[in-house]
């Protein structure tokens, strides 16, 4: 197998299993698990893990989320549709009028919508959505062979 193999597999997964919605609900909460502590408790972590790896983490999720409610779409679509949804925030991010910075103002909305527009962020989205499709695929090759 060479190294371009599992990017080729993001746009031709046909033959693939549907995804399990339990695991992926079961990813779900690990990775909310890991990224938790970084918009909580950044202070008890390595600056790397709350600037970039909580960004890539939230990423992850959104991606995961969408693998739960489209078990059947091709991987590449869910890829697609996590970069216009966690791009869109961040880019919402320059938009700032009262009644959307009073629900920034919120925990959830807060750890939902963000605060400020960081160029940086998308590079993290990109790195956990890229992460989470690669994974993806690799996951449902395996069920396929059981």
């Amino acid at each position: 197998m060479n190294m371009l193999e599992p990017l080729r597999n993001l746009f031709d997964n046909r033959a693939l299993p549907p995804r399990s919605r339990w695991r992926y609900v079961l990813a779900i909460i690990v990775v909310f698990a890991l990224g938790l502590p970084t918009r909580l408790i950044p202070q008890a972590l390595p600056p790397f893990m709350v600037h970039y790896a909580g960004d890539a983490l939230w990423a992850l999720a959104i991606f995961l989320g969408l693998g739960v409610l489209l078990p059947r779409a091709p991987t590449h679509r869910l890829l697609i549709a996590a970069l216009l949804i966690t791009w869109g925030i961040e880019f919402s991010e320059l938009y700032q009028a009262d009644w959307i910075n009073a629900i920034r103002a919120t925990r959830l909305g807060g750890l939902i919508l963000g605060f400020t527009f960081l160029p940086v962020d998308l590079l993290s989205y990109s790195v956990g959505i890229v992460v989470g499709a690669l994974l993806d695929v690799r996951v449902r090759r395996r069920m396929k062979s059981v």
